[in-house]
C-alpha cells in the first residue's frame, strides 16, 4: 500500500544507520517485567476493496479525522477499472498504480462507494476526513486535462446527503481539501490564475476556507503562495506561507513561515530559523504542531505553537528529544517519536508540562513511533524489530502497550500494518496486509481496517461475545510490557541531532496531494 512504501525506505535506511553502530541486539534489556494492566478486547473488521488490490485510510498528518466520533470511517479503495495514464490521483507521483480509486465510507459494517465527479467513469477520488454530521471532504478528478502539466485536474470535493459537490478552485486548475469541522467549514489549498515561478502549474497556490458555499482566499504573509489544511471547531486554520518572493539560496524557494488564520486575518507564527516549515496538527485550543528547519536548513525539528510562542520540541522537552510531532489532542498532548537519554528512538507523549514520556516498544523490539492519540490519552502507532524485518501496530494506554495483532482472528492470515487514527471511543482505523499480498510487502496491496473495542455500548457487537477458552488463555487480553529496547545509537560518530534529523527525515510523511516537492 502507498503509505507502507515509505515505511520500506525507512526500514532500510535506519537498518543501515544502526548497522554502523555495531550495537543491534536480539534480547531485551532494562525494564524487566511490569505489572499487567487490563486492556479492552477488540473486534477487527477488514474493510476490503472495490475489486482492486488496495484500500487505505489517510495519515493524521494529511488532515483528518478519518474516523468520526461514532466510528464511521473514510478512505480510498481500488476498483477494477484501469486508470488513465494521465491520472495523478490514481497512479500517485510514480504512476505505478494501475486501477481507479474511489473514496469510501464504512459505517456499521457496510462499505459505500462515494464515487467521483462526473462525467468520466475512470475519475479517481479520495475521502480525506469526516465530521460529526457525516459530511465528508476529499479530492476528485474532474476529467479535464491540465494544459500545463498534461494530467487530469483534481478538485476539492464535499460528499453530503448522498451527493458529491465540487468545491472549485480560486481560478486555477486544481484544489485540495484537508479537514472539515463540525460546522461544515473546510480548509485546504487551491490554485489561482496569477503567474508564479515557484509552482509546477505556473500559477499561485493559496490557503482557503470554504464555508456557506463559497471558497475564500486566506491570502499570504507577503509572498505569492500559502498552504492550508488544518481547521478546528473555532474556525481557525493552520498552514504555511511564503513571506516574500526572494528564493532562499539553500532551498531555492522563498522562506516559509507558519500561520494561524483567525478572525479574518493571518497571524505570522514565524519559524525555527530556516526556510521550510509546515504544520501537522491543530487542536481546538489553537495549538499547532509540525516540523520546521533550523538556521541553515541543515536540520529540522518538530515544533509546538502553544498559543504564545513557537517551541522547538527537540531542545525544549524534558526527558527526551522529539524528532517528530504527528498528532495533538485538546489537552495539548503531543505524540510522535523521540530520542531518549538512553539513546533509544521510541514513541512518546509530551504533556502540557513539557515532559516527554517514553512509551517503549513491544517485547523484543527496538524502535517505535506514535501516530495518533485521543482525548482519553490512548495512543496508537508502530513498534519495529531491531533489524526492521517486522513491525507491529500498538495501542498504549494506562502506562502499558498492547500488540493489536492480538485481535486478528486466528487462521485469517491478516497482519496489521499501520494505525492511522483513533477516536474518543477508542475505535481505531488503519491499514492491514491480507494473505493475498505476496510476501506482505506489495506496495500496491492492502486493506483498510477498523478495530472496535468490545466494551461499553459496543459489547453486544457480533464477534465481541466472550470466548471462555480464549479468555482463559489470555488470547484476547494480552497486554505487552513497556520495553525501553536494547539498541543504542551511540558510537556511530554522529551527534544526537544528526542522528535525530536522519530519523525524522525518513519517518516524515508526505504532505497531502497537491503540495509540490521542495527544491
Amino acid at each position: 500500500m502507498k503509505s507502507r512504501m515509505l515505511r520500506c525506505v525507512i526500514a532500510m535506511t535506519l537498518f543501515g544507520l544502526m548497522a554502523i553502530t555495531g550495537q543491534l541486539a536480539a534480547q531485551q534489556q532494562g525494564a524487566g517485567p511490569q505489572p499487567k494492566k487490563e486492556h479492552p478486547r477488540y473486534k477487527l473488521l477488514d474493510i476490503g476493496t472495490f475489486g482492486g488490490s488496495e484500500s487505505n485510510v489517510n495519515p493524521a498528518v494529511n488532515g483528518g479525522p478519518t474516523i468520526s466520533r461514532r466510528g464511521t470511517t473514510v478512505g480510498t479503495s481500488a476498483t477494477s477499472i484501469p486508470s488513465p495514464p494521465t491520472s495523478v490521483a490514481c497512479g500517485g507521483l510514480d504512476g505505478t498504480v494501475p486501477f481507479v480509486f474511489h473514496g469510501f465510507k464504512w459505517k456499521n459494517g457496510v462499505v459505500a462507494d462515494l464515487g467521483a465527479l462526473p462525467p468520466a467513469v475512470d475519475n479517481c477520488s479520495n475521502a480525506e476526513a469526516i465530521n460529526a454530521r457525516g459530511e465528508i471532504i476529499g479530492t476528485s478528478e474532474n476529467g479535464v486535462t491540465d494544459p500545463v502539466t498534461g494530467t487530469i485536474e483534481v478538485h476539492a470535493v464535499l460528499w453530503k446527503d448522498g451527493e458529491i459537490k465540487d468545491l472549485g478552485t480560486l481560478g486555477g486548475t486544481s484544489s485540495s481539501a484537508g479537514q472539515i469541522n463540525n460546522r461544515g467549514q473546510v480548509a485546504g489549498f487551491a490554485f489561482n490564475a496569477f503567474p508564479d515561478p515557484f509552482t509546477p502549474t505556473g500559477t499561485q497556490i493559496r490557503a482557503f476556507l470554504w464555508e456557506n458555499g463559497q471558497m475564500n482566499d486566506l491570502g499570504t504573509l507577503g509572498g505569492p503562495d500559502s498552504f492550508g489544511g488544518s481547521i478546528n471547531e473555532r474556525g481557525q486554520v493552520a498552514g504555511w506561507s511564503f513571506v516574500d518572493s526572494t528564493p532562499n539560496p539553500t532551498t531555492g524557494l522563498p522562506t516559509e513561515d507558519l500561520f494561524l488564520w483567525e478572525e479574518g486575518r493571518m497571524v505570522d507564527l514565524g519559524n525555527l530559523g530556516g526556510g521550510i516549515a509546515g504544520p501537522t496538527g491543530l487542536n481546538n485550543r489553537g495549538q499547532v504542531i509540525g516540523i520546521a528547519n533550523l538556521a541553515g536548513d541543515q536540520f529540522a525539528d518538530p515544533f509546538l505553537w502553544d498559543g504564545e510562542r513557537l517551541i522547538d520540541l527537540f531542545t525544549d522537552t524534558v526527558g527526551g528529544n522529539p524528532v517528530s510531532a504527528n498528532a495533538i489532542n485538546d489537552a495539548g498532548e503531543v505524540v510522535g517519536q523521540a530520542l531518549f537519554s538512553n539513546q533509544f528512538f521510541h514513541a512518546y507523549v509530551r504533556r502540557k508540562n513539557g515532559v516527554a514520556t517514553d512509551l517503549g516498544t513491544l517485547p523484543g523490539d527496538c524502535f517505535s513511533e506514535a501516530f495518533a492519540n485521543n482525548a482519553r490519552g490512548q495512543v496508537v502507532g508502530q513498534s519495529f524489530s531491531c533489524d526492521f524485518s517486522s513491525g507491529s501496530v500498538f495501542l498504549w494506554e494506562n502506562g502499558s502497550m498492547i500488540d493489536l495483532d492480538t485481535f486478528v482472528p486466528p487462521g485469517s492470515g491478516l497482519k496489521l500494518a499501520e494505525a492511522q487514527a483513533i477516536n474518543d471511543r477508542g475505535e481505531i482505523a488503519g491499514d492491514l496486509i491480507p494473505p493475498s499480498c505476496t510476501g506482505g510487502q506489495d506496495t500496491q496491496c492492502g486493506h483498510a481496517f477498523v478495530l472496535i473495542p468490545c466494551d461499553g455500548d459496543q459489547s453486544g457487537e457480533e464477534g465481541c461475545e466472550d470466548d471462555a477458552e480464549n479468555a482463559a488463555n489470555g488470547v484476547h487480553n494480552r497486554p505487552a510490557v513497556v520495553n525501553p529496547g536494547p539498541t543504542s545509537v551511540t558510537g556511530s560518530g554522529l551527534t544526537p541531532r544528526e542522528i535525530a534529523d536522519r530519523i525524522r527525515t525518513r519517518f516524515g510523511r508526505h504532505r497531502s496531494f497537491g503540495a509540490w516537492p521542495q527544491k
